[in-house]
């Protein structure tokens, strides 16, 4: 079974940025794509931005396009979520997906 590994998190006052990784680790493994999900206390999970590997193209969910962005490194099987403009409605259980796999998740706290 894959692992991700997933890095970031933490608080943050609103307005900041904050920047998440997620990294399958393995000698060159084959990816298709990988996502973040966000998941609000007592909510359901969600995708909020997708990126397709070999390509790059990214998708978004409208709350956060213009304001975060995904890309990878495939050097290092690693995407990133670069968060601008956090707002405490932000606040949150991020997910990483890959492939079929979730990560542990990482808690992103904003406050006013």
């Amino acid at each position: 079974q894959a692992q991700l590994v997933e890095s970031g998190g933490g608080s943050v006052r609103a307005g900041e940025s904050m920047r998440l990784s997620c990294e399958v680790p393995g000698a060159a493994p084959k990816i298709y794509s990988m996502a973040w999900f966000y998941q609000a206390p007592g909510k359901e999970r969600r995708s909020i931005a997708t990126i397709y590997w070999q390509s790059g193209g990214a998708a978004y969910a409208r709350s956060v396009e213009g304001r975060f962005t995904i890309y990878r490194d495939k050097s290092k099987n690693t995407a990133y979520l670069q968060m601008n403009g956090l707002v405490k409605e932000d606040s949150g259980l991020y997910v990483c997906y890959s492939d079929g796999f979730y990560g542990q998740g990482l808690q992103v706290t904003v406050s006013p």
